[in-house]
């Protein structure tokens, strides 16, 4: 990478908008070009300004929102930051995620503080105040650039007040510093044989009422756009024509993105547009690994056993590590989404699961298809094959071998059931009176947590590369009962990884990792390590469980003994 340029202390804005259609992946392009200036050498911060009410995310729907995604510091945010901290290598921080709760919840704060010295409180200047102070809090004399997204479409309601805000900013920053980059919808339609700009015609329009006028227009298409309609687009939307970049959809990964912006020069563009020198943008890594995801020797297949499978982003981080650790085995994983109450009501259950190189059981709440998720737990458990587990996949593969190894048949969580004889997985201490006060939001354990591992014998501590201590994020309310960890022990469970938070009091240990004895690979931890693998570096634990499914696929005479060692190493 090339070196750091000498920074002149200003922290440089670029804001991220979209029209026509929401899911056009604003995110992607944002973290694209974050990557991007980060090759070239500059420090880039990101973050997502969503105007939905709801504080964060922590409470809302998997169905309806995808998946809660979880910062070092314990923020709970919008997916989009997964694809920020994994396109950019930055972690985010609770400044990355700002929400119209947020902010109407601090302002209100505020007013009952008599912060406002009995002035009447408004959207104008009061709310849009706050959301620049936001946006500000991300920058300083070692940020060069801030890249924020504004949540939704051009034109909806509850975003005015976002837009008001970016407005003003590069009022108060100054002409030069700030960049607007418009994401737009271009259709082609079918019976007509054409592609149409009107859409993003209209919409930029309704961005120009508002008082922005786009540098940038990225277009997301079906096809790439030729150069009469570029041509075309820059005339009627008042744009540069070098300033139309087009954004057709990739065939084969998210992680293409950044390639397709960089052909275009976007990177330099910007950095002319912001006053800061034009530097080379060292690709080779990021070029390197989407020739892996290009080009993959083999496949594997990994079947995962949730709730929320009918909704593509539920367990997006999830799916993104799976990936992310078969393209460092040179490989491309299958992975087979099993909805877990399926498997409690098939009665042929267990055919959904044979022709599988392992399987996966992702995080969760609730009782609906519990028990399906431990038949297909115990099915990796006796019949060899390999079975990752996060936070809830943990805990349940703990109950699966309390019921059919130490035979405790109503070993259960109290989540579950609060009065089962057993309770092997219990409410933690310190979440007993947040749970009898029902305060449910942003009080789960959540964030980044030190994790000891004990046992360097361990398959834990291998992947882990021999480190004594790591650090993993988590959110969960519930912990493995210390009252049984003998038992499981004499039986061949082991407690691998150990959260100690204080030294003179072992026995309170809070247990973080647990792997079978005598199994070819059978590990699950109660954090979730999804949300610290990146493509350019999978997390350990996935390429660990890619590995071993990979070798039991090639064990079973499936597959080539070449590719076998690659996913060994």
């Amino acid at each position: 990478m090339s070196s750091t340029p000498k920074r002149d202390g200003i922290t440089r804005h670029i804001f991220v908008t979209g029209g026509v259609v929401s899911s056009l992946g604003k995110g992607i392009a944002a973290a694209s070009l974050g990557r991007l200036l980060i090759n070239m050498g500059y420090r880039v911060r990101i973050q997502k300004l969503d105007p939905y009410l709801n504080v964060d995310p922590g409470t809302m729907n998997p169905f309806q929102h995808g998946e809660v995604y979880v910062t070092d510091d314990g923020a709970e945010t919008d997916l989009d930051l997964g694809h920020y901290e994994r396109f950019l290598g930055v972690p985010c921080s609770k400044n990355s995620t700002v929400t119209s709760g947020k902010i109407y919840q601090s302002v209100i704060q505020k007013e009952r503080a008599g912060k406002y010295n009995g002035g009447t409180v408004q959207v104008v200047p009061h709310v849009t105040d706050e959301i620049k102070a936001t946006i500000r809090s991300l920058g300083g004399p070692e940020v060069d650039i801030v890249i924020s997204e504004v949540g939704g479409t051009v034109g909806d309601i509850e975003g005015l007040p976002f837009m008001e805000a970016v407005r003003q900013m590069r009022h108060e920053v100054g002409r030069d510093n700030v960049v607007f980059i418009h994401l737009v919808y271009i259709p082609y339609i079918k019976a007509a044989g054409e592609i149409k700009t009107k859409p993003a015609q209209h919409s930029v329009q309704k961005l120009r009422e508002i008082g922005i006028v786009p540098d940038f227009l990225m277009c997301r298409a079906e096809k790439t756009l030729s150069k009469s309609v570029k041509e075309k687009l820059a005339l009627f939307c008042n744009v540069d024509q070098d300033k139309v970049i087009d954004l057709p959809d990739v065939p084969n990964t998210i992680y293409e993105v950044p390639q397709v912006l960089e052909k275009q020069s976007v990177h330099d563009l910007v950095c002319k547009r912001l006053g800061l020198p034009v530097r080379e943008c060292d690709m080779k890594a990021w070029d390197l690994m989407v020739h892996h995801i290009r080009k993959p020797k083999d496949t594997v297949t990994i079947a995962m056993v949730g709730k929320y499978i009918d909704h593509q982003d539920a367990y997006k981080s999830v799916t993104e590590s799976v990936d992310h650790a078969a393209y460092s085995h040179l490989l491309k994983a299958n992975i087979v989404r099993i909805e877990s109450e399926s498997l409690e009501k098939d009665e042929h259950w267990q055919d959904k699961l044979k022709n599988v190189d392992g399987i996966l059981v992702p995080g969760g709440f609730g009782k609906r298809g519990f028990e399906g998720k431990l038949r297909a737990i115990r099915y990796a458990r006796e019949t060899g094959l390999p079975y990752l587990g996060l936070c809830l996949g943990m805990q349940a593969a703990c109950i699966e071998f309390a019921r059919n190894v130490l035979n405790l048949p109503e070993a259960n969580s109290t989540e579950m059931n609060e009065k089962t004889p057993d309770p092997l997985i219990v409410v933690m201490d310190s979440q007993k009176d947040i749970v009898a006060a029902g305060n449910l939001g942003g009080t789960m354990r959540l964030g980044n947590y030190p994790c000891t591992l004990p046992k360097k014998s361990s398959k834990t501590a291998k992947l882990y590369g021999g480190a004594d201590v790591v650090q993993e994020r988590h959110r969960h309310r519930y912990e493995f009962n210390n009252a049984y960890r003998a038992q499981f022990e004499a039986a061949g469970m082991l407690f691998t990884g150990l959260y100690i938070p204080d030294a003179t009091k072992p026995e309170a240990s809070l247990v973080e990792i647990v792997e079978l004895k005598n199994h070819p690979f059978f590990l699950a931890t109660q954090a979730h390590p999804e949300f610290k693998s990146s493509p350019v570096q999978p997390h350990p634990l996935f390429r660990g469980f890619l590995g071993a499914a990979y070798k039991h696929k090639t064990m079973a005479g499936d597959g080539d003994g070449d590719a076998a060692t690659a996913a060994e190493g």
